[in-house]
């Protein structure tokens, strides 16, 4: 397949959701766009594009397209930049994809980058699934567990991330201090409706908590935080996180096997990018590992 001006015309409609608006881009009259979509839609065997009175929408097949043509698009203005001797700004956007508790630990990082990187723009998925790197669908990926093993990925440890049993100080005046001796008798839970073999405390919360001491649950990570500095009952929050919060105290000893192994994972194709490596630099000296995990 030899489609790359196609391929490449193809994403900017994408992009900007008009034949008109990616003509003007590309500096190309509207036929010669159409006849590139339809060029390649020819070549791949099915429909890139649906069109409609407002503009075009990618079908499934024209979302992988855009995915490689917006990494390959990427690699060539880096590798320009690279020959042309390098520029003083990283412009565009970089996605990163990450498990919510990781998102605190990360600000600290971004903060620097755009200090640095004023026309970068920072954009952020919150997802359990690693996102598909070979397909441009993020440039950084910050995953937990087992380190992925995907042959063309560039993985990273991250830090361990500690986790503990907190109250918030409303809730200790109200309800009083916890006894993990007595069962936690008369005492409320906020809890991740995960299942238990994702968190490093599930095992613990399946058995230790009934079902009647749930004063709240989600699978949502910020609602359980905000459940907890409202005073509703006590809860799981990492402990680099806990210590932002004065009004948070420990209710249980630190425990070992109460930790998450965090990875930074990327695509060997974008991995030496300058954007991913200025992105890199930041999570690596702002990351749990530095030590640094307060702003």
């Amino acid at each position: 397949m030899d489609k790359w001006t196609e391929l490449r015309t193809a994403y900017h409609v994408a992009r900007l959701g008009t034949v008109s608006a990616a003509a003007d881009a590309l500096h190309l009259h509207r036929a010669t766009v159409n006849r590139h979509i339809d060029a390649l839609e020819d070549e791949m065997g099915g429909k890139i594009f649906l069109r409609h009175a407002r503009g075009y929408t990618l079908t499934e097949v024209g979302q992988d397209v855009l995915r490689v043509a917006q990494k390959a698009e990427e690699m060539i203005e880096d590798l320009a930049a690279r020959v042309q001797g390098g520029s003083d700004q990283i412009e565009g956007e970089i996605k990163l994809t990450l498990l919510a508790p990781f998102a605190g630990l990360l600000m600290g990082a971004i903060d620097r980058f755009r200090t640095q990187n004023p026309q970068c723009t920072v954009h952020i998925d919150v997802g359990e699934d690693l996102a598909r790197l070979e397909y441009g669908e993020a440039h950084i990926a910050l995953r937990a567990g087992a380190k992925p093993e995907h042959p063309d990925y560039v993985v990273t440890h991250f830090g361990d991330i500690g986790f503990n049993l907190y109250a918030h100080d409303s809730y200790l005046v109200s309800k009083g201090v916890p006894d993990a001796n007595d069962g936690f008798e008369g005492h409320a839970f906020v809890l991740p409706d995960f299942p238990h073999d994702r968190t490093p405390f599930g095992e613990w919360i399946k058995n230790n908590i009934r079902p009647e001491m749930y004063a709240l649950s989600s699978r949502d990570i910020s609602v359980i935080a905000e459940a907890m500095y409202a005073g509703l009952g006590i809860g799981f929050v990492s402990d680099a996180e806990a210590k932002k919060h004065s009004n948070l105290r420990p209710v249980l000893p630190a425990n070992a096997d109460w930790k998450i192994t965090g990875w930074i994972v990327t695509h060997v194709d974008l991995h030496r990018t300058a954007k991913v490596q200025a992105m890199l630099s930041c999570i690596k000296t702002l990351g749990p590992k530095s030590g640094q995990t307060k702003r």
